[in-house]
């Protein structure tokens, strides 16, 4: 949610078109507010050959099977989120492998950087915004209907779940082949 008040000046914000956009602005002290895309990171994680999935508990896709992730806080970088985010949510410490992809959307807040990583120690245990985990075998991944929503996010999150466990519903066999693909 944008603020209304300015958090310099407590002013209220109006519109105003800065560097061609239009953007929140105080009329009394001048400050724009440049609404940023948040951080977010997916840890794709691989335990004992297995998919690592947990159900959401909150939105956006409360209810949906998805690999554990949630927003970069400050002081860590993005790695150290992926471990974090394993930790709090699966149980798992992983190692960090590789950036699989970057995801954004015009008209969502976010901006979604999902990593390969493996499991190094500690047991699958669903913790923090994780309501159920399971481990999934290739080619057995769950098959999940799209949103009835609306929502902007929930629609896009969706579909970046989808393309970054989509190697896991062919088998490992060609999982490698279709990886190599992109």
């Amino acid at each position: 949610m944008a603020p209304k008040f300015c958090p310099q000046c407590g002013t209220a914000l109006v519109l105003a078109t800065i560097h061609g956009r239009e953007r929140e602005t105080c009329p009394a002290c001048g400050e724009t507010f440049f609404h940023k895309p948040a951080p977010v990171v997916l840890a794709v994680i691989e335990h004992a050959g297995q998919l690592v999935l947990i159900r959401r508990k909150l939105d956006p896709l409360a209810g949906y099977w998805a690999p554990p992730g949630g927003y970069v806080e400050r002081g860590e970088s993005l790695e150290e989120a992926v471990v974090r985010e394993a930790r709090e949510e699966s149980g798992l410490e992983v190692a960090v492998d590789e950036l699989i992809g970057v995801y954004s959307q015009a008209d969502v807040r976010a901006v979604i950087l999902a990593y390969r990583a493996h499991s190094i120690g500690g047991e699958p245990v669903a913790g923090d915004d994780a309501g159920e985990i399971c481990l999934v075998a290739p080619g057995q991944l769950p098959v999940q209907r799209p949103p009835q929503s609306g929502i902007p996010i929930e629609h896009w999150f969706f579909s970046v779940v989808e393309e970054v466990t989509d190697p896991w519903k062919w088998g490992r066999r060609n999982s490698a082949k279709k990886m190599m693909r992109r």
